[in-house]
């Protein structure tokens, strides 16, 4: 499920709800659901700030769910949320090279892998080895 909270930057939903599905399948998470929320600058400046203790706003964020909350939920298997801020998926697109949608479904992608537990911030290449590697099956590079 994708959700458009922001008003600034025009998203097409569902080619992006099918990349997701898409990406699900993939990485094979049998029914786990991811719900993705696009967001203006301002609040991802504010998540970004909260969560991270960075003032700038960034192009994704993730927040899993924890094993309490998924086996409250006995219906819904969720391995998390994903924010996103299209503004700054634009300058980056832009910046790369790349069109917004392909920006958009990388850090869908992206978001995904950091809610199966990767972190490029800690490991040693291990996330954007897979990253690569995915980002080739499902074309986008």
């Amino acid at each position: 499920m994708i959700l458009n909270r922001q008003k600034r930057v025009r998203v097409a939903l569902p080619p992006l709800e099918k990349f997701a599905r898409q990406v699900r399948r993939e990485l094979r998470l049998d029914g786990r659901e991811v719900a993705i929320c696009l967001v203006s600058d301002a609040e991802m400046a504010r998540l970004n700030k909260t969560y991270r203790g960075k003032q700038d706003p960034t192009d994704v964020l993730s927040f899993p769910a924890s094993e309490e909350v998924a086996s409250r939920r006995a219906s819904s298997k969720s391995l998390g949320d994903i924010a996103i801020a299209p503004m700054v998926a634009r300058r980056n697109a832009k910046r790369y090279g790349r069109t917004l949608p392909d920006e958009l479904r990388i850090l869908i992608l992206h978001g995904v892998l950091h809610l199966m537990g990767y972190d490029h911030e800690r490991d040693s290449g291990q996330m954007e080895r897979r990253e690569r590697l995915l980002r080739r099956r499902l074309g986008l590079e």
